[in-house]
């Protein structure tokens, strides 16, 4: 099975698809004293600012969802 992003997110002038790699990192940072400096290495951001943007546009409900819900089989 091919993993597939269930959306994409616009920060700065690259776009990330939310994927389970991307979901992976992010309920690390929200279950863990990972700080937004952290999160953009992580993530190949431009510092923490973009981090901030990224956690401020990604709904709430996608973070605490299993991406296996997401999955598509073909």
């Amino acid at each position: 099975m091919k993993d597939r992003g269930i959306a994409s997110i616009k920060i700065g002038d690259k776009e990330l698809v939310i994927d389970a790699k991307l979901l992976t990192v992010l309920k690390r940072y929200i279950s863990t004293e990972m700080t937004l400096e952290e999160l953009a290495r992580e993530l190949g951001l431009n510092g923490w600012e973009e981090a901030y943007e990224l956690v401020k546009k990604i709904p709430a409900w996608i973070m605490w969802t299993p991406f296996t819900m997401w999955e598509v089989t073909e």
